[in-house]
C-alpha cells in the first residue's frame, strides 16, 4: 500500500483512503474544509514536483501543476508520496479591513493584501486563520476595487463564521490562496443573453459577475435570480434594484420558497427554452445539480454552464 511522508509524519493508506484521510487518520494536523476536492484547502505539494492523480490537480492553475501542486483530499496514489505544505508562492497574507452584516445571517468580510492579487469575480478563495482553520467563499468585488469582498453565511457552530462575527476585529491577519474556479465572465459574445441563479450566498458570485459583465460592457440582456427559502434570506436587494435602475438590460428577481415560487419556477416560467445563452449557477449543491441538468434540457450549451456549488464544512 502507498506510504505518504509529510512534514516529518508518515502513514500507510488503506485501500480507497485518500493522503487527506490517511493524514488526519494519524493525527496530522493538516488545514482543510470541504473533504470533496471543491474548496482547495487541502493543498499540498508533491516533492519532487509530480502527478500523484490527475482529478488531484483538476481545478488547478497550470503553475501550480507544475510545481507539483495536489489537492489531498481526492488523492489517491498508487506509489509512495513526499509532500509538503504550500509555498509562498501559492499563499498571501491579508488582513480584516471591514466587518458589517447584510442581513442577519450573512457577514460581509472585506479583506486587503499585502500585494496585488489576481483574480476574476466570482471565483473563490481559501482563507486561513494563524491556528491553521481554512475555509472558501467566493469573491464579490473586482480586481479594480483593490479589497477582497466575501459574504460569509452565519452557521451555529461554525468555526470560521463564528469567530469572524463574534471575534475577530479589524486589522486581523489572515492568509488567502487562490483563486479557483471557473465560475467568472469572460468577454465575448457580447450580445449572448446572461442568466445568473443562485441561493444563499451564491448571490456573492454573481453579484460579482453581473458587475463585470457590464463593467466590460456586455450588451446581451443580464437576468439574476436569487433565491431564499423566505424573506429574511435576501439581501443586497436594494445594490441590485440600484443596478437595474442604471442598466436598462439588467434584471433582479428575488425568489422565495415560502412564497410557493422557488428560483427554477421563476426562471422557467420566464424563460422556458434558453438555447444560445450562458449561464452561471451558484449555492446550494442540491439546487445548482438541478439547475444544471434543467438548464441544459432548456437548451443551454454544457459549455455555457458554470456552476459552483458550496459545500459546507463539518461542525467539530
Amino acid at each position: 500500500m502507498p506510504r505518504v511522508e509529510y512534514e516529518g509524519a508518515s502513514c500507510d493508506l488503506a485501500d480507497g483512503e485518500s493522503v487527506l484521510d490517511g493524514l488526519l487518520r494519524s493525527g496530522v494536523a493538516v488545514p482543510h474544509s470541504c473533504k470533496a476536492g471543491s474548496c482547495g484547502s487541502c493543498l499540498m505539494r508533491a516533492i519532487p514536483p509530480s502527478v500523484p492523480t490527475t482529478r488531484s490537480q483538476a481545478g488547478l492553475k497550470d503553475s501550480w501543476k507544475a510545481q507539483g501542486y495536489f489537492l489531498a483530499c481526492v488523492c489517491h496514489p498508487d506509489a509512495d508520496l513526499f509532500a509538503g505544505p504550500v509555498g509562498a508562492e501559492a499563499r498571501l497574507a491579508a488582513a480584516i479591513v471591514s466587518l458589517d452584516y447584510l442581513s442577519d445571517s450573512v457577514l460581509r468580510v472585506r479583506l486587503s493584501t499585502e500585494s496585488p492579487f489576481d483574480y476574476r469575480a466570482g471565483q473563490f478563495i481559501a482563507i486561513f486563520r494563524s491556528d491553521g482553520l481554512a475555509r472558501s467563499y467566493s469573491v464579490a468585488s473586482l480586481p479594480a476595487e483593490r479589497i477582497l469582498e466575501l459574504h460569509v453565511r452565519l452557521l451555529p457552530g461554525g468555526r470560521m463564521s463564528q469567530w469572524l462575527a463574534t471575534t475577530a476585529g479589524i486589522g486581523d491577519a489572515l492568509q488567502i490562496q487562490g483563486p479557483s474556479g471557473d465560475c467568472f465572465y469572460l468577454a465575448g459574445r457580447e450580445d449572448q443573453p446572461l442568466l445568473l441563479a443562485g441561493t444563499g450566498t451564491g448571490l456573492a458570485p454573481l453579484y460579482g459577475i453581473a458587475r463585470d459583465a457590464l463593467e466590460h460592457g456586455h450588451r446581451g440582456p443580464i437576468h439574476l435570480f436569487h433565491g431564499a427559502v423566505t424573506s429574511a434570506g435576501l439581501y443586497l436587494q436594494d445594490q441590485l434594484k440600484h443596478l437595474a435602475a442604471a442598466h436598462s438590460h439588467f434584471t433582479y428577481t428575488a425568489t422565495t420558497l415560502d412564497s410557493g415560487n422557488p428560483i427554477d419556477q421563476a426562471i422557467f416560467a420566464r424563460f422556458p427554452k434558453l438555447t444560445g445563452w450562458r449561464a452561471f449557477v451558484c449555492g446550494d449543491p442540491s439546487v445548482v445539480n438541478s439547475l444544471k441538468k434543467k438548464l441544459f434540457l432548456a437548451g443551454a450549451g454544457l459549455n455555457d454552464i458554470h456552476a459552483d456549488a458550496f459545500l459546507t464544512a463539518p461542525v467539530l
